[in-house]
């Protein structure tokens, strides 16, 4: 008897799962590449790139860049909900792109979702950190982490839109 419940209550989130992709896909397919843009927040995206420089593109000081200057880069504890934001706006911008090339933003949008994984991952660390009150010193390296996926799922979207339909490239490129 308490395994068939288990069962059922696994088909059921199953059925969940299934039901939020539906409606999420189902949204999509609604909705403008304008209203997609307008979802983007504001981010210093100058300040997040040098933490991911420093991460991507080791130099002879690689520590130049101290923990409170990062997180200070980063926008602090407001950058992280901001990051994780615009994350999946870029993410619904490269399953827009799939309706003009899609070939190429089937491949973009897999390896953007991956870098979206590390992101969230990365965020969820630091997160945790917080919540816990815990001075980690792996932070340091979690904010490297979600600033180099930032980076890179930014960079892979603005060389898709370059290829697929460079009359947007300029709008995005501000907006981002």
């Amino acid at each position: 008897m308490v395994g068939l419940a288990i069962v059922g209550f696994l088909l059921l989130v199953i059925a969940g799962v299934q039901l939020r992709f539906f409606l999420r896909r189902r949204a999509q397919q609604n909705t403008t590449w304008n209203t997609l843009v307008a979802r983007l927040e504001p981010l210093n995206f100058a300040d997040l790139e040098k933490i991911a420089k420093a991460y991507l593109e080791p130099r002879g000081n690689q520590l130049e860049l101290q923990p409170q200057a990062m997180w200070r880069l980063l926008g602090g504890a407001d950058g992280l909900p901001r990051l994780r934001r615009n994350a999946q706006v870029m993410l619904d911008l490269a399953v827009f792109v799939q309706r003009w090339n899609f070939e190429d933003a089937t491949v973009v949008a897999e390896i953007m979702r991956r870098d979206a994984a590390r992101l969230q991952k990365a965020i969820t660390q630091i997160e945790m950190a917080m919540l816990l009150r815990r001075q980690s010193l792996r932070i340091p390296f979690y904010i490297h982490e979600a600033s180099a996926a930032y980076y890179l799922m930014r960079q892979r979207l603005l060389a898709l839109y370059e290829t697929s339909h460079a009359g947007l490239l300029p709008r995005l490129t501000q907006a981002l």
